[in-house]
């Protein structure tokens, strides 16, 4: 599999180009452009917020059955491949949700970016306390 090592901005460039593709193929069904019966996208789009996240549901489902499969196998090869399959699937439709909501991975990492050094625990307490107020 992938180094670790792999330069971040990439992969920053790499997830900014596919939610402009999505973007772009949102508007395109929005215009009337794409047809949801050939177009994967436009079909995602046509299913609404409902049907995208059912979808996500769905895909994480798929991701988490195929991790436990990898782990099952020893991490074998055939089996991580698997998993980074099911994961791209999961990332591409959480790409959908993000645009149906008007939103960018980049709001995502500024998140995480925001996150970084604060322990996962504390992080998840300020936030219990917070929708308490």
């Amino acid at each position: 599999m992938t180094s670790s090592a792999q330069n971040p901005s990439n992969l920053d460039s790499a997830l900014a180009h596919l939610a402009d593709v999505v973007d772009q193929r949102r508007d395109a069904f929005k215009a009337g452009q794409a047809d949801p019966k050939t177009s994967y996208t436009a079909l995602l789009f046509s299913k609404g917020d409902d049907g995208i996240l059912k979808k996500i549901g769905e895909e994480a489902t798929e991701a988490v059955m195929a991790a436990k499969d990898a782990r099952n196998a020893n991490l074998a090869p055939e089996q991580q491949k698997l998993l980074v399959g099911e994961m791209a699937d999961l990332w591409f439709h959480c790409l959908i949700a993000l645009s149906q909501f008007g939103l960018r991975p980049e709001d995502v990492i500024t998140e995480l970016e925001h996150r970084l050094g604060t322990s996962g625990i504390e992080e998840k307490a300020a936030r219990k306390a917070a929708s308490r107020e």
